[in-house]
């Protein structure tokens, strides 16, 4: 399966071949529009000239790091503070997966472990978590044993709840349209 988050073909291309790029967005994906949040680090990439490692990244300078993300247009709505969190996510897949973030999950022994190291990552939580979780087992083809119990609702077969469920602009409508409709539920209580 192809990814198809952005609804931008060089973005979600770069996110099917990039599992950095994909934990990036994930990371970028809160307080933003979903598509802005996973298109940045295709932005990203094209502001520097290629795609980034997760080594070239720990390594920046966080001070033009924090340029680069906050130059106009913004890859996300706080930049300072994210361009942070991506350098630590970084910092953290070099120093525990040697930079290459597919290790998360290529010897994951069972839904549950893999869920606990993606919770370990920092900037993830439980739920951004279980999402990311849904994502590998749902577009692409992740699925160690317990994966869907792991992933908790976001694992469900056939639900609009999250990013693991866009695949083409009709399901992004109706993910939006259930998380509007769990938005106003909270309101309501």
């Amino acid at each position: 399966m192809r990814i198809q988050l952005t609804q931008r073909a060089e973005a979600d291309e770069l996110l099917g071949r990039s599992p950095l790029a994909l934990l990036v967005g994930m990371l970028l994906d809160q307080q933003v529009p979903m598509e802005w949040a996973f298109t940045g680090p295709y932005t990203i990439s094209e502001r520097i000239g290629h795609e980034l490692t997760a080594e070239e990244i720990a390594s920046y300078d966080p001070e033009a790091f924090t340029a680069l993300l906050a130059a106009k247009p913004a890859v996300h709505r706080y930049p300072k503070s994210m361009a942070a969190r991506v350098q630590q996510l970084a910092a953290y897949l070099v120093e525990h997966y040697e930079g290459k973030p597919e290790r998360i999950w290529e010897d994951a022994a069972d839904g549950k472990q893999l869920l606990e190291r993606l919770q370990d990552l920092p900037g993830y939580g439980k739920q951004k978590a279980q999402i990311f979780l849904a994502l590998l087992g749902k577009q692409l083809g992740v699925q160690p044993s317990g994966w869907r119990e792991a992933a908790g609702p976001y694992g469900e077969e056939g639900s609009f709840r999250s990013v693991a469920d866009v695949v083409d602009a009709e399901s992004l409508g109706r993910v939006r349209a259930a998380k509007q409709e769990a938005k106003q539920a909270a309101k309501a209580k």
